[in-house]
């Protein structure tokens, strides 16, 4: 029996045309790009290239793109750097941020910032009036993602923007789960900075970016031999980089029929799963395409997660980045969710070669699963 993988989110199959880019720099193409000779130069050469692939697709300039190692790395880099310049003060972000960026926001506090966190509706979405109120307060920094990675839901983030924007405040937003699945255009976001992250899209693992505002004023967060205009101390992972720059440009080129491949998909799975009961999550908000986040009352996430594994599925019982915790989501909670329907929470995210077969053979291994555990439940008591 062959595996099915419905987890995009968490991570995606490297692309053949991807593979091909990175191949020549992983086998024959050594040079270190900080090098002067041939080989150097040939390295140099081909991250620029890169780097104005990955502008192309955010609708940035090629000097706006920062590499980094990973988008928890960008994120951290956000949130430390931007700060690192300014006087002590708030930052804000929202009650479904990733923990690479509600982490790094609560460290701060132990060098004397305030870390407060803007509140979400039931739906999934940025409370703006929360926000308005908690802006009235000085703040430095607002940090609010793109597309949440558990739910799926969209934020109107040129409105928190423009919102922080009024109040003097600086704007991150994490587009790291948006990339590739929607359009992403930096300016018309209105932001300061943005992550995104090259594995999300069928790139390699080992290459992020931070898209900045040129305006402004950053510091490091890793020191060394002055890489990325001294904005990113570090041999540049050229392999890793030339893959991110391909993906980017395929993920832009494909992006129409994504959407409307997974959406299909995503409409097929949630008829069937409504007619099991399930309890979809964000349903009623603006999602991107591949995302379905549900749960089944009284059914624990984990237990249904590994059934559906031995059945040749892979799906995940929130976020595969939050796994070293056995707690509830805090994404659910924030929204209002009963910690014991969240702690029934699954994950599907689908990509552009999954199929509606195997949809249907999915929710037909739902139901033969939720029939068996109940029963197990029924002689246990």
């Amino acid at each position: 029996m062959s595996q099915v993988y419905f987890d995009h989110n968490s991570t995606t199959a490297l692309k053949t045309e991807v593979l091909e880019a990175m191949l020549p720099f992983l086998a024959n193409q050594h040079g270190n790009a900080t090098s002067r000779h041939s080989f150097g130069r040939a390295a140099r050469a081909a991250v620029e290239h890169a780097r104005e692939q990955v502008a192309s697709a955010v609708g940035a300039y090629a000097t706006q793109i920062v590499f980094t190692a990973s988008g928890t790395e960008a994120n951290n880099f956000a949130v430390h750097g931007i700060c690192s310049n300014l006087d002590k003060g708030q930052i804000l972000t929202s009650a479904i941020e990733h923990p690479c960026v509600s982490r790094p926001a609560l460290a701060l506090q132990a060098r004397g910032w305030k870390a407060h966190s803007i509140k979400v509706d039931a739906n999934c979405n940025i409370n703006m009036a929360h926000l308005e109120k908690l802006l009235i307060t000085p703040t430095n920094l607002v940090s609010v993602m793109l597309a949440n990675n558990e739910t799926g839901v969209i934020q109107d983030i040129a409105k928190v923007a423009e919102l922080a924007r009024e109040h003097k405040a600086y704007v991150h937003t994490d587009a790291v789960q948006a990339l590739g699945k929607i359009p992403v255009d930096f300016f018309a976001l209105n932001v300061h900075a943005m992550t995104i992250s090259s594995h999300k899209i069928g790139g390699p693992l080992g290459a992020g970016a931070l898209v900045l505002d040129k305006r402004i004023d950053i510091q490091p967060l890793l020191y060394g031999g002055g890489q990325e205009k001294g904005l990113r101390s570090g041999t540049e992972n050229v392999a890793a980089i030339v893959g991110f720059g391909v993906a980017c440009e395929l993920a832009v080129k494909y992006l129409t029929a994504f959407d409307m491949h997974t959406e299909n998909l995503r409409k097929h799975l949630e008829t069937g799963l409504s007619k099991l009961n399930a309890v979809i999550f964000g349903q009623n908000g603006l999602r991107i395409p591949n995302t379905t986040f549900f749960a089944f009352p009284n059914m624990d996430g984990e237990t249904l997660v590994t059934a559906l594994d031995k059945k040749g599925f892979a799906v995940a019982s929130g976020s595969a980045c939050s796994s070293d915790s056995d707690k509830p989501s805090h994404v659910l909670l924030a929204m209002g969710v009963e910690e014991d329907l969240a702690r029934g929470a699954v994950r599907v995210s689908f990509s552009a070669s999954n199929t509606i077969e195997q949809v249907h053979h999915f929710l037909t291994a739902i139901e033969s699963e939720l029939k068996r555990l109940k029963n197990l439940t029924a002689v246990a008591a």
